[in-house]
């Protein structure tokens, strides 16, 4: 068995934090969060397999441990579950600069280390961003397993779950709108996701870390039903900007004290250019009630 990558981080680190955000919003087939570690099924480069995340006691570090599969693809592998888990943020950076407001004060010293959960890849979080449009976060979830169940792909000789390989862009673009739709959704989102997913297929839109934000800002915004909420959403965690701030969300709002989102925008640009960590830690807050 080979010996497991260790893949470390800059202290402090809310792993826990990071579970919790993930395992509701996990595809079913696809990604599991069971005790205290994440599995997915992975497609890159040609190969496919499994990794298993969990956290390496003592250790500043995720362990890693990935399918034999995988091993040619080790590297580029690894660099995505860094996007994914956030492993090169400095937290000082974040701390300091946040902490000068002094409405987020209390929530930083409440949840040091908190980071910006992202995505394996861009396409997979864009398409889950559009199923998440009025619905609930499990609700999400749902729709999004019964879509890779439908037109995604079985991971060969797969003995227990996660066995449903990412759906890709090319097999949602070749989809019928009706065949999509099928899965509980209004006709007009699942002709967003086709339309998304021909963006991403023909290289007009690009969702991996270091796009350009403006460019891909209005790459999204010109599909039909894509609107600020999703494409900063997107921006945040598929792009990996950490100046993206979905002002409109009704839970940052919330969080802010029931503000406008015209009010929570011009809040937000003393937060700059960490706005996208400034929401995570409004998030976190409504689940960890005042302080």
């Amino acid at each position: 068995m080979p010996a497991p990558e260790l893949l470390r981080y800059r202290q402090p680190y809310d792993w826990p934090a990071v579970l919790h955000w993930l395992e509701p919003r996990a595809t079913p087939g696809v990604e599991l969060v069971s005790g205290a570690a994440y599995r997915r099924t992975v497609r890159l480069a040609g190969h496919r397999g499994v990794v298993h995340v969990s956290h390496e006691p003592g250790v500043a570090a995720l362990r890693v441990d990935l399918s034999p599969s995988l091993r040619p693809v080790k590297a580029h592998l690894e660099t995505r579950l860094r996007h994914l888990f956030d492993l090169d943020t400095d937290p000082a950076i974040i701390q300091q600069h946040l902490g000068r407001d002094a409405g987020l004060r209390p929530l930083l010293e409440q949840r040091p280390g908190l980071r910006i959960v992202g995505a394996m890849e861009g396409f997979e979080l864009a398409v889950r961003a559009v199923l998440g449009q009025q619905v609930s976060v499990r609700g999400a979830s749902t729709l999004a397993g019964r879509l890779v169940a439908l037109i995604g792909e079985r991971l060969d000789g797969a003995e227990s779950e996660p066995a449903t390989l990412p759906l890709s862009a090319e097999r949602l673009a070749d989809a019928a709108e009706s065949e999509v739709a099928s899965i509980g959704i209004p006709r007009a989102r699942a002709r967003t996701l086709i339309a998304l997913a021909r963006a991403v297929a023909a290289g007009s839109l690009e969702l991996f870390q270091g796009a350009d934000p403006d460019r891909t800002r209005r790459a999204l915004l010109e599909i039909p039903g894509i609107g600020e909420w999703t494409a900063e959403y997107v921006l945040m965690r598929a792009v990996r900007w950490p100046d993206a701030f979905p002002a409109a969300d009704l839970g940052l709002r919330r969080a802010a004290g029931g503000v406008t989102a015209a009010a929570l925008r011009e809040r937000a640009e003393v937060w700059r250019p960490w706005r996208s960590y400034a929401a995570v830690y409004l998030w976190q807050s409504l689940s960890d009630g005042p302080r």
